[in-house]
């Protein structure tokens, strides 16, 4: 599960990877075991604590070193208790930053890099929240109709919550960069994760992305002076 191994367009299918012991737990399809529903819901999602954010890797940080896909999540979550103001709904906020990666628990990290177009990525993202929700649904019905909604909004950026999720995505990224940069100095190349600070849309985020991109700024000119 969560290896990105076939990519070839329009034959990936969400439950391609899932282990047996996952398997076992939706066939047979019964109503009078829900829990077991429940019990193959949280064992998919649960490879987003252990997959590694392909992007990281691919630019060299070491694999110990690289924040898994939970990790991203978890503190997208915290910011946006913190960042969005009052009149932003900061309840949906939180759900929709720990929803908004989920298909990556079967479909995987893809980036750009990948060798697969965005149409497909997307297409294989989509699908798999359709599954999660029909694997959730048995177990939780009410809960799987609003996995599907809050994914949607994040994607198609529908309500003014998930724009701040949006931008929270992106500035979390950018701190992420920012904090290799103090752990490793410039070893790695990865100035083009600060040009996410130009999609950035609301002042508030934006205004904590600026505050990091100072410092940065900062810590590459005292580097380059010491070289």
């Amino acid at each position: 599960m969560t290896s990105i191994k076939n990519l070839t367009e329009n034959q990936w299918k969400p439950a391609d990877d899932l282990p047996q012991h996952i398997k076992d737990l939706l066939v047979p399809k019964s109503p009078s075991q829900p829990t077991n529903y429940m019990l193959a819901f949280i064992q998919i999602v649960s490879s987003l604590k252990f997959q590694k954010r392909t992007g990281w890797l691919d630019h060299g940080v070491p694999p110990l070193d690289t924040e898994s896909i939970a990790d991203h999540m978890y503190r997208m979550s915290i910011i946006s208790m913190v960042a969005p103001p009052a009149n932003v709904n900061k309840d949906k906020c939180v759900k929709i930053a720990i929803v908004h990666d989920i298909a990556e628990s079967l479909v995987g990290d893809i980036t750009p890099f990948a060798g697969i177009s965005k149409a497909e990525k997307h297409r294989r993202e989509e699908e798999t929240i359709h599954y999660l929700h029909d694997v959730i649904k048995p177990y939780n019905p009410d809960f799987a109709k609003e996995l599907v909604e809050l994914w949607f909004d994040y994607e198609e950026i529908r309500t003014t919550e998930a724009r701040y999720v949006k931008d929270i995505d992106k500035f979390e990224m950018i701190s992420t960069a920012y904090e290799y940069e103090l752990k490793f100095g410039l070893t790695y190349n990865l100035d083009q994760f600060y040009a996410a600070r130009a999609a950035i849309k609301t002042p508030e985020v934006g205004a904590l992305c600026d505050a990091v991109l100072e410092k940065r700024e900062k810590l590459v000119t005292k580097s380059k002076e010491n070289a």
